[in-house]
């Protein structure tokens, strides 16, 4: 068993600030990186890119990453809503390894992706990110039904019988909690096929052995996720909160058999893997067709850093996306 004791100071590590007023100062900022034009036909870029206010009220917007060059034979594309990770209280989609990714994304995987700008705690406190989320999945349903005009990407380019809530991290956590809500709204033409959560941010009061043996964990060390967790929950909610921890049961229990596939994914060097897998478990007792992958070789947000963990990565989603047009029985690979 590794160090149990730490003195990691998480607002030195997370690189922010506490303001008298309960807001952040994030020193930590990864540079912004800019659309390319939807006029750049001869662009070598692997993707187009272009944002679209979502919420005024908000201030949300929607960053919209198109293949480039388009499939030849000229076949719609799924569309993918992402959600970009942070603990919820840092990041942009345009934060540049975000827009990277979803770059990369967009030309592997050959989907339209559209990654949510949503608000972060401890300003806006959940569950701000998972209204945002509906906001935009709600967008998505008002462009397919041609409310007060479409957006020539999604008209020209998406098959909106094809849609999928990804994220990573936090925006794992925030596909389980959007994908819930979304069960009990009317989306139709939208089709939601499927759930894919990397590494989803989830916890709990109870200490995991994967918590306790990466304790000091260079991404992740536990002093963080606590500090991240206190940051962005309801106020005086405990980590035992149904938006922390999916496995305590709670409101939300009804609805979980309702959920479509869930594609999961994690790695053995990550703190969060076996609250992870406890997730996996709970999914599959309430009758939730199930993909699972887990690396032992990998960390919190290796794709970030690895590009042949990336390009696994990209390849299993694009193989769980053709194969959610198959009607299975439960599946788990752990």
């Amino acid at each position: 068993m590794a160090d149990q004791t730490t003195s990691i100071d998480p607002y030195k590590l997370l690189k922010i600030t506490p303001n008298p007023d309960g807001s952040l100062t994030r020193l930590n900022t990864f540079p912004t990186a800019t659309t390319t034009s939807d006029n750049a036909s001869n662009s070598t870029q692997l993707a187009l890119s272009k944002d679209i206010p979502l919420n005024p009220a908000t201030k949300t917007f929607l960053r919209l990453f198109l293949p480039h060059p388009l499939p030849p034979n000229h076949q719609k594309l799924p569309l993918i809503i992402y959600f970009h990770g942070g603990g919820f209280i840092l990041f942009s989609v345009a934060s540049q390894p975000f827009h990277d990714s979803c770059t990369k994304m967009a030309a592997q995987i050959q989907a339209l992706i559209l990654a949510v700008e949503y608000r972060l705690a401890p300003e806006h406190r959940l569950p701000a990110a998972y209204d945002d989320a509906m906001d935009a999945i709600l967008w998505v349903r008002d462009q397919a039904k041609d409310i007060n005009g479409c957006d020539a990407w999604l008209r020209e380019y998406v098959d909106f019988s094809r849609c999928f809530l990804m994220g990573s991290s936090a925006g794992g956590n925030i596909v389980y909690h959007a994908g819930l809500r979304a069960v009990d709204v009317d989306l139709n033409p939208v089709e939601i096929k499927g759930l894919i959560l990397n590494q989803p941010y989830f916890g709990g009061v109870q200490r995991t052995e994967s918590e306790m043996r990466l304790i000091n964990d260079r991404i992740l060390p536990l002093t963080a996720n606590d500090l991240m967790w206190g940051l962005a929950l309801p106020k005086d909610a405990d980590r035992d909160h149904e938006y922390c921890n999916p496995t305590v049961g709670g409101s939300l229990d009804a609805k979980i058999r309702r959920l479509p596939r869930c594609l999961v994914r994690g790695y053995g060097g990550d703190p969060l893997l076996d609250k992870q897998k406890e997730f996996v478990k709970k999914l599959e007792t309430r009758g939730v067709h199930v993909v699972a992958q887990f690396d032992d070789d990998g960390f919190h947000g290796v794709e970030l850093f690895d590009p042949t963990k990336a390009e696994a990565s990209f390849k299993s989603i694009k193989d769980f996306i053709r194969g959610c047009a198959c009607v299975g029985g439960a599946k788990s690979t752990m």
